[in-house]
């Protein structure tokens, strides 16, 4: 598997596909998130930002490949080995993005409340910050492997899938990354830090959960 992964990373950085969604996630934090603002406020942002890139990074990873190439590779490994080695490509790069994001975060933002009347301890806070960027990196990997091969083979209808699945995984009641998002916005009105422990195991069970369904998809669907 450490293969596998070492060669779909060479693959997405060669292909410099990376570019866009890392991009966005930058313009999004210089526009969002602005020197001296609530650190959890900020962090919420941060990490919500994340879902739909990482749906992005993980419709580039599952597509990369050329087809001959593919094929010769999955006759190695087999097919749902060398997907999910995509998967976690994607899930990787997402995650240094969320790290390298709360980080930038921490360091730039008031360590207060909204009202700037109660100090913020900055150590829970990006803990808090880093758990709640892992909920919505997993349901966006989620969101993107529901949306495309082997699910879904039309760009289009993937693209648009991908978006929408994205944008519910937000907003919906009783999504996990609305929860771990939204516990550090309710939080910043108070100053009282909320880490999301129980957003981020179910976020973990429904990206496992996808993960193993799409993987043995692959076997029949390609």
């Amino acid at each position: 598997m450490t293969a596998l992964i070492r060669y779909q990373t060479a693959l997405l950085l060669r292909s410099q596909r990376w570019l866009a969604p890392v991009l966005l996630y930058a313009v999004f934090l210089a526009v969002g998130v602005q020197s001296g603002q609530p650190v959890l406020d900020s962090l919420g942002y941060a990490a919500a930002v994340l879902l739909p890139v990482t749906a992005w990074l993980v419709r580039l990873c599952a597509t990369q490949e050329p087809p001959a190439a593919r094929t010769v590779a999955a006759a190695v490994a087999g097919q749902p080995k060398l997907h999910l080695a995509s998967l976690l490509t994607a899930v990787g790069c997402a995650g240094l993005l969320g790290v390298a994001g709360t980080v930038v975060v921490l360091l730039i933002s008031d360590p207060a409340n909204v009202d700037h009347t109660v100090r913020v301890p900055l150590p829970p806070a990006g803990l808090a910050g880093l758990f709640a960027a892992a909920c919505c990196v997993l349901l966006g990997a989620a969101a993107g492997a529901l949306c495309t091969r082997p699910v879904l083979h039309r760009r289009g209808w993937s693209v648009a899938a991908t978006a929408l699945a994205a944008l519910l995984s937000l907003v919906a009641t009783g999504s996990p990354a609305k929860y771990a998002v939204t516990g550090l916005v309710t939080g910043s009105l108070t100053g009282a830090v909320h880490i999301p422990v129980l957003p981020l195991i179910c976020s973990a069970a429904v990206a496992t959960a996808v993960a193993t369904a799409v993987c043995r998809l692959t076997s029949t669907r390609g």
